[in-house]
């Protein structure tokens, strides 16, 4: 080969390199404002995104470890502020157990350690009624957290359903055991904090909800929403004052403490709202035995925190309770377009160990609660 012919291959190989670096520049160009773990402690997180750079046909997982430098221009930055944001659209690559994408983080008390499972007593909090709770990592566990929600999806085809247009900005999530013990380790969620806002309205809700422990063919198993500002999700009035509009910040604190879930949830001009529910009985969130619930609710089960967003508008058209059957393309550009997709900003996120609750928590309310309970 000649010096020229040689030089020439060079050249292409230079300029290609050059294209590459410039797009990817160009790609992140504008969220160059860091990566979350600058800001924010994930020393005990990683992530789930609604993307496959590996082609393996699964969500990418970010460890603990990478994590701490990890940043995606669309899903997963800081943004000018320092805001941690995450987002997801309706229609990408999801988890086994799930239709529903997600940006979402996963506490890991075991941080980068090898030697420890993902699901594993020694990477997972309990309550203090668990017999062999001196095997976990920790007994309960705190997380508090302030946000805004910048967008819900828009667009559902059964907008009756009560998923649609909503997202889940925190949860605490129980592990799937693949041999249940005494009708434990079904992989249910004690604590999902919703934000919904319908289309025509000029404010969202927020409540939450808990899902009786029991196996997934069972009828009674459902989620009980419990609301904080606004309505419940089967609730398709508007809110007016008493909602939260999209970009307002609220926080909400989760205090597991022994065999006690303590909520808070405040935000500026709105009263503050507290509920309480044991975690080791079946008795629920205003005092009365549910007789459908696991009489020991999640007393054996190992627990861990996720905040993000979770984008509940699956585009699966399906008769069941969950699939909104919600529009989505698969292509980023187009979907964010068409407002497809959900997004969070997150200004503060602190997980830690639990601390003693006030002897008056959950005394006061703003009115009498108004329960929504759906099944699933």
């Amino acid at each position: 080969m000649n010096l020229v012919k040689r030089w020439n291959r060079v050249d292409v190989y230079q300029k290609c390199l050059l294209v590459g670096m410039l797009s990817i520049s160009l790609g992140s160009q504008a969220h160059d404002h860091g990566a979350p773990g600058d800001k924010f402690d994930l020393s005990e997180w990683n992530i789930t995104l609604p993307v496959d750079s590996n082609n393996d046909k699964k969500p990418d997982i970010i460890s603990v470890r990478k994590i701490q430098d990890f940043s995606h221009p669309d899903f997963f930055y800081l943004d000018e502020n320092g805001g941690m944001v995450f987002t997801s659209p309706n229609k990408a690559l999801t988890t086994a157990n799930s239709t529903n994408t997600r940006s979402e983080l996963r506490h890991m008390l075991k941080g980068t350690s090898s030697r420890i499972k993902t699901q594993s007593p020694k990477n997972s909090f309990t309550v203090a009624s668990n017999p062999v709770a001196n095997r976990f990592a920790r007994v309960g566990g705190k997380m508090e957290a302030t946000l805004k929600v910048n967008h819900v999806a828009k667009r559902a085809k059964y907008a009756e359903k009560a998923p649609a247009y909503s997202v889940v900005i925190g949860q605490i999530h129980a592990t799937k055991w693949d041999k249940k013990v005494q009708g434990f380790g079904w992989g249910n969620e004690p604590l999902k904090i919703y934000y919904k806002k319908w289309p025509q309205h000029e404010k969202g809700s927020v409540f939450w909800t808990y899902e009786r422990n029991l196996p997934k063919d069972d009828p009674n198993r459902m989620d009980i929403a419990y609301p904080v500002w606004g309505n419940v999700w089967t609730d398709s009035s508007d809110p007016g004052e008493q909602g939260i509009a999209l970009g307002e910040s609220l926080d909400y604190v989760v205090n597991v403490h022994e065999d006690v879930m303590y909520l808070t949830f405040s935000a500026v001009g709105h009263e503050t709202v507290e509920y309480k529910i044991n975690l080791a009985n079946a008795v629920d969130a205003n005092g009365k035995l549910d007789k459908h619930d696991h009489p020991y609710g999640y007393t054996l089960d190992w627990n861990y925190f996720k905040a993000g967003a979770y984008n509940q508008c699956s585009t699966k058209d399906d008769p069941g309770f969950w699939y909104a059957a919600c529009p989505g393309t698969g292509d980023w550009e187009t979907d964010k377009a068409n407002g497809d997709y959900v997004s969070v900003t997150f200004s503060r996120l602190v997980v830690g160990e639990s601390t003693e609750p006030r002897p008056d928590h959950a005394m006061r309310k703003i009115d009498e609660p108004k329960i929504g309970s759906t099944g699933n």
